[in-house]
């Protein structure tokens, strides 16, 4: 069963639930390395690997860029 999200206002389409920590790493995106708020409220880092994405998500992703 694929699911419909929104991700940082494009629409996309997954294949199965799974957790935000996972769908990053589908991404190719540092989870450690990102702040994701879902539905208007920010995810805790810490939570990643528990929050399971649903369908109608709207995320919002920022990785963090170093630099001097």
């Amino acid at each position: 069963m694929s699911l419909s999200i929104t991700v940082n206002g494009e629409a996309k389409s997954i294949e199965a639930q799974q957790t935000v920590w996972a769908f990053l790493e589908g991404l190719q995106l540092d989870p450690k390395k990102v702040a994701v708020e879902r539905n208007l409220e920010i995810v805790s880092k810490s939570l990643f690997k528990d929050v399971m994405l649903e369908n109608g998500d709207q995320l919002e992703i920022v990785h963090f860029i170093g630099g001097g």
